[in-house]
């Protein structure tokens, strides 16, 4: 009989963490967790798991910056993006960076334990939604480094506020959903629309709809 998968799994809230090891407990052998770039890269090399759910937007640079950083010293670790995002730029990024795949935190705990065996077995797994980034991206039709050059003006947790925001929520839904304040929502929007240069929040999802962000 073959044994457990092992996996780490890399977010920054540790509720989340925690709900998402309950879910696998019983069919995976979870060996690690990590909130940010430096204990995931140190617990990813530690534990060298089969599969890693390593979420988009980390403190210390994200999830492209843990794949750098792994690169091809442990070619034998899959990589498996697990995040809220489901943003064009987000899940190219990822891609490139060596992922295997990308599945949104909306996914049922079969269908990740099912992604995660995909990508254990050397699959590809995305929705078709995603899938089709990806396939427009490396056939030149989303303009990769326009996004990267306006996004990197905005901090990672910026980037998910104006994501929310600009697909309508409320700051009391925003916060809910990051496990922020109000007040810190508020704090985000009116960086975000400074930096972007941008005066309300229609001409933020305007903006962001014309960049395939939502």
């Amino acid at each position: 009989m073959k044994s457990q998968l092992r996996v780490v799994v890399v977010d920054d809230h540790a509720m989340f963490r925690g709900g998402v090891k309950a879910e696998l407990r019983s069919v995976v052998e979870v060996v690690g967790e990590a909130e940010d770039v430096d204990t995931a890269v140190d617990v990813i090399t530690r534990s060298v798991p089969d599969v890693v759910l390593l979420d988009v937007h980390l403190p210390g640079g994200g999830g492209t910056e843990v794949l750098r950083r792994i690169g091809s010293r442990l070619p034998e670790v899959k990589f498996l993006a697990l995040s809220v995002s489901d943003a064009a730029e987000d899940v190219i990024a990822v891609i490139r960076g060596g992922a295997r795949g990308y599945v949104t935190k909306n996914i049922t705990g079969d269908e990740l334990v099912a992604a995660i065996r995909r990508v254990s077995d050397g699959d590809a797994v995305f929705s078709p939604r995603l899938a089709g980034f990806v396939l427009d991206a490396f056939a030149g039709h989303i303009a990769v480094a326009a996004i990267d050059e306006d996004l990197d003006r905005l901090t990672e947790r910026e980037r998910e506020v104006m994501r929310l925001i600009a697909r309508g929520y409320a700051y009391k839904e925003v916060a809910a959903e990051l496990f922020i304040s109000i007040k810190t929502v508020e704090t985000h929007v009116s960086s975000v629309l400074r930096k972007l240069q941008l005066s309300s929040r229609h001409e933020l999802t305007r903006w962001a709809t014309e960049r395939r962000l939502l």
